[in-house]
């Protein structure tokens, strides 16, 4: 038997034993090396071979990901590592680091109780750091740190053994800061994280070696040793000395909380269902004999399993032939596989106990983010808030009209494997509109649908995603129903900032019914909102806001549910460019309603509010709104000029400029629909020396000087008229 089937017979004993298993992930910012460590950690722990770590790169097992040399999905691993003569069961997931995919990373920290942050030595925190820093937190998720690459500080950049420590201090200082302001007390003191007490460790996963505190007492070992060893090129000593995967692997064991204490923590935060019912004490306790529950991750297209289902076990059982329940689904799905995930491969078991990570297969109704319960009514798992939405889209065509049914399928998997996607499905068009994060996401989705779906697709040229908004109050404004029995008097006027922010950060439940519509006022008001619109609050959609302050108007009631149907439609085609409409708060002020139920049906009544509703952005001048991203240039001092130029054509500003070393460190923001073709063009300008990264940073107005002609070239594109209608229009 080798040394894999060995560890594999180990993790199926542990796996029962929820004190002996850690589930943890690696998180940083693009090319800072986790892969490459999560490779190193698979290996050191046998599950495959040592020759190859680092170089397989076994959790980019995608084709794409190894023609990029990029992480694209959170890929998970199995493990079993000996701790002061223990064994432990590690649950590894890989996430992606660059800003399209941060969905990937969102959703997989839902599913662990520790986190790797990778930080590079020669670069330090960026701006993606930050996000998974922030990321982990929110799901309250233990965050250890690993400073990586350290021989290349000390070879390319040359420091002194002072400076090297100097650097350490300064990222370690950086996080700490990170978690002191983002975490609620105690935990703000107690996560911290520092070199005495072993929850930092530093190192080069490329060369297979790591010190931590702890390990530098065993393997005795000190930081003079390490610079030596780095100075005169023999690293293989180190990585014998102190291989990368012992130190990692005990700093998880010792730091991260095991998932009886880890759901402690976690439930209260992800679940909002009562905690002293059966189904929370299970949750909280991490009970494998209570109802089970689990929170799905991820979604894998398996071409001989189908779609296998990763996720998060928090409570019960999950056996082979189980009937389970899909939040939001009526019926039940059988599971017909139970796994552990390593890499590719997956292994096969009959069932698996609450605190593991597992792969089920035959939950043909779950989509990333679902809920699976035996508990036919349970309360969901709080809704994953991503940080940034969809903002490039592209129209998919099928070449030959005999693939459409298939297309229309494809395109269904694929939104339902990576929700960070959004698809609009056109039947009678035969036109898909496909979004996401940004340019390179689009085109590996693409590239999916075209070599591993095998449907053949036309694709438009990418197009932004705008946004509708209004300037000031508008209104209000009166909407007729087409009989003129019905108006609806609108006014209109942009949501309070801190209100906005809060529906973008999750804090404020969107979805649904208002279920407690007194503690929402409470929120609201204590956000700034007035109070009588604050209790008025009737419903939202995205980030727009309903409200009904009017004052005994007789037969309302019954129409309501109607004029919220209008709102829904109305913010979902606004009125200027077709677009959807952002941070908005509609407020209905007054009405005249007809006393016959037959002259105030939907056919009546959505017209009026939406016409209501559409004069009232009239008035209140109509702002187009663009996505906009944050960019950070690395580039030698000689190439910032053509660098610096580059942005500057793309109307972009530059907000930053600070020096690191040789280089020069340019901060911008740029608005997205300039940055198409970015990527060849910087490093055209720089003779392919610079370092570059984007963040996604929500919306802007677009110029006054611009707006006629971005919104004429929109509704044209659309088939529309270029000019769009005025308030004179919608007043029937």
């Amino acid at each position: 038997m080798g040394r894999k089937e060995e560890n594999i017979k180990k993790a199926q004993a542990i796996m029962r034993n929820p004190k002996q298993i850690r589930n943890i992930g690696t998180a940083a910012h693009i090319d800072h090396g986790k892969t490459t460590l999560s490779d190193n950690l698979i290996a050191g722990a046998g599950m495959m071979s040592e020759d190859l770590a680092g170089k397989q790169l076994m959790l980019d097992f995608d084709e794409q990901e190894q023609a990029r040399g990029i992480t694209i999905n959170a890929a998970n691993a199995s493990m079993v590592h000996v701790f002061e003569g223990k064994e432990y069961l590690i649950n590894l997931i890989d996430t992606p680091g660059h800003v399209d995919f941060g969905g990937d990373v969102t959703r997989a920290m839902r599913a662990l109780d520790g986190v790797i942050i990778l930080v590079c030595a020669v670069e330090g925190i960026m701006p993606q750091t930050e996000t998974v820093i922030r990321q982990a937190l929110k799901e309250r998720v233990r965050p250890v740190l690993f400073i990586n690459k350290v021989d290349r500080l000390i070879n390319e950049l040359k420091v002194t053994p002072e400076q090297m420590q100097q650097r350490f201090v300064q990222i370690i200082t950086e996080v700490n800061r990170r978690i002191m302001s983002q975490m609620p007390e105690p935990l703000n003191k107690e996560w911290q994280v520092s070199v005495q007490d072993g929850t930092v460790a530093l190192g080069s996963a490329f060369h297979n070696w790591a010190v931590s505190a702890p390990y530098m007492k065993k393997s005795n070992t000190s930081m003079r040793d390490v610079y030596e060893h780095c100075k005169n090129n023999d690293q293989k000593t180190l990585a014998k000395k102190s291989p990368v995967h012992e130190v990692l692997l005990d700093m998880a064991i010792k730091h991260v909380p095991n998932p009886l204490e880890a759901q402690k923590i976690r439930i209260p935060v992800i679940w909002k269902g009562d905690l002293e019912s059966p189904i929370g004490k299970a949750m909280m306790n991490c009970d494998p004999n209570g109802p089970t529950t689990m929170m799905v991750t991820k979604i894998i297209m398996d071409p001989h399993a189908g779609e296998v289902a990763v996720g998060r076990l928090f409570s019960g059982k999950v056996v082979k032939g189980m009937e389970m329940y899909i939040s939001g689904m009526t019926n039940t799905n059988r599971v017909q596989t139970v796994a552990l995930s390593v890499g590719a491969d997956r292994i096969a078991v009959e069932e698996m106990d609450a605190g593991n990570i597992c792969a089920v297969g035959g939950l043909k109704d779950a989509v990333a983010g679902s809920t699976v319960t035996t508990m036919k009514d349970m309360e969901s798992f709080e809704k994953i808030t991503h940080y940034s939405e969809p903002v490039v889209t592209v129209a998919i065509e099928a070449k030959h009209m005999k693939d459409l049914p298939k297309l229309v399928e494809v395109l269904r998997t694929v939104a339902k494997a990576d929700p960070s996607l959004s698809v609009q499905i056109n039947q009678e068009t035969g036109e898909n509109l496909l979004s996401g994060m940004g340019e390179l996401h689009l085109e590996i989705t693409i590239y999916r649908i075209v070599n591993e779906h095998k449907v053949e697709i036309k694709t438009s040229p990418p197009i932004v995603v705008y946004r509708e908004c209004v300037k000031q109050k508008g209104g209000p404004f009166e909407g007729k129903s087409p009989n003129k029995h019905n108006k609806f008097y609108i006014e209109v006027e942009p949501l309070e900032q801190a209100v906005y922010d809060a529906i973008k950060a999750g804090d404020i439940k969107t979805e649904g019914k208002i279920k407690d519509p007194k503690a929402l006022a409470k929120q609201l008001q204590d956000l700034g909102m007035d109070r009588d619109e604050a209790r008025g609050i009737v419903s939202f959609k995205d980030t727009n806001v309903f409200m009904d302050v009017t004052k005994g108007i007789q037969y309302l009631n019954e129409t309501l549910e109607l004029a919220k149907q209008a709102f829904d439609e109305a913010m979902t085609v606004g009125p200027l460019a077709q677009e959807k409409s952002m941070g908005m708060k509609v407020r209905l002020v007054d009405a005249k309603l007809h006393e016959d139920g037959v002259h105030r049906g939907p056919a009546q009544v959505i017209p009026a509010v939406r016409s209501g509703i559409y004069g009232a952005m009239c008035l209140g001048e109509r702002v187009l709104m663009e996505p906009i991203q944050k960019i950070f240039i690395n580039v030698p001092q000689d190439l910032m000029g053509d660098a610096v130029r580059e942005i500057q054509a793309r109307r972009g500003v530059i907000e930053d400029i600070s020096q690191e070393g040789e280089a020069a460190v340019v901060s911008a923001k740029a608005p997205v629909a300039e940055m198409f073709g970015f990527a060849s063009a910087i490093r055209g300008a720089t003779q392919g020396r610079a370092l570059w990264s984007t963040e996604n940073s929500g919306f802007v107005r677009v110029p006054t000087e611009i707006q006629t002609k971005v919104v004429a070239e929109i509704r044209k594109r659309k088939g529309l008229n270029p000019e769009p209608y005025d308030a004179g229009y919608y007043s029937g």
